[in-house]
C-alpha cells in the first residue's frame, strides 16, 4: 500500500468554458497536480489542446502542470510547452525512436521528464530509459478519450516498476491514468501507484473536495 497518494485531476473532463475556475476549484478541493492531456488527432484519434491553454492556466494555479503528450514527433512541440509553463512533460515510447534524446531535451529545458506507453506495449520497451525519468505513467485505458473503463491487467506493470526501482535505484514516481475511481484506487495503490490521474471522477462530481478526498482515502486504505 502506498504511503502517499497524489491526486491529479485531468482537465480533459473539465468544463472548458470555465477552465480557469475548474482548475481553481480542483486546487481548492485538495488536488496535488493538474494533468493536461494533449492529443494531436494522429497518434490518438482525438484532438485536444496546445501550449496556449497551458500558458493560460499557468497564472491560475501554483500546482504542478503535468503535460501528457499523446502526439507524433513530440520533440517539435516540447519547447513550446516548456515555455508555456509545463512543469513536467511525459512522452510516449511509441512516438520516440530515440527516447533518450527527447528526455534529455526535456531536462535541458529545466522540466521533469516522464515516459509512458499504451496498454498493449510491453513494459520492457521503456526499461532502457527508466533511469533517466522522474515519472512513469501507466495507461490503464487506450489513450485518446476520457470516460473509458479501467483495465486492471495493467497493474502488473506497476508491480514490475516497483521492483525495477528497488533493484536499480531508479527515482521515478509511478502514475496511472484511465478509469480511476474511488472503488479501484486502492488496488492501484497496492500495486505501487503513487500518482492518480482522475478525470470524470473529479470533474463530474458536484463537490470536488469530496471526490478528491474519497480517491485519496481509498488509495491510502482509509475507506
Amino acid at each position: 500500500m502506498a504511503t502517499n497518494a497524489r491526486i491529479a485531476p485531468s482537465i480533459l473532463s473539465a468544463d472548458f468554458s470555465i477552465l480557469g475556475d475548474e482548475v481553481r476549484r480542483a486546487e481548492a478541493g485538495g488536488a496535488d497536480i493538474i494533468h493536461v492531456d494533449v492529443m494531436d488527432g494522429h497518434f490518438v484519434p482525438n484532438l485536444t489542446i496546445g501550449p496556449l491553454v497551458v500558458d493560460s492556466l499557468r497564472p491560475v494555479t501554483g500546482l504542478e502542470l503535468d503535460v501528457h503528450l499523446m502526439i507524433e514527433k513530440p520533440w517539435e512541440y516540447i519547447p513550446e510547452f516548456a515555455k508555456a509553463g509545463a512543469d513536467s512533460i511525459t512522452i510516449h515510447i511509441e512516438t520516440c525512436p530515440e527516447p533518450e534524446d527527447v528526455i534529455q531535451q526535456i531536462h535541458d529545458l529545466g522540466k521533469r521528464a516522464g515516459i509512458t506507453l499504451c496498454p498493449g506495449t510491453p513494459l520492457e520497451t521503456i526499461k532502457k530509459v527508466a533511469a533517466m525519468v522522474e515519472r512513469v505513467l501507466i495507461m490503464s485505458v487506450e489513450p485518446g478519450f476520457g470516460g473509458q473503463s479501467f483495465m486492471p491487467d495493467q497493474l502488473e506493470k506497476a508491480r514490475t516498476l516497483v521492483a525495477w526501482r528497488q533493484q536499480d535505484g531508479h527515482h521515478y514516481d509511478i502514475q496511472i491514468d484511465g478509469g480511476i475511481k474511488a472503488h479501484n484506487a486502492r488496488e492501484c495503490a497496492e500495486a505501487g501507484v503513487e500518482v492518480f490521474v482522475a478525470g470524470s471522477a473529479v470533474f463530474d462530481a458536484d463537490d470536488y473536495q469530496t471526490s478528491i478526498a474519497e480517491l485519496r482515502a481509498s488509495a491510502l486504505g482509509d475507506r
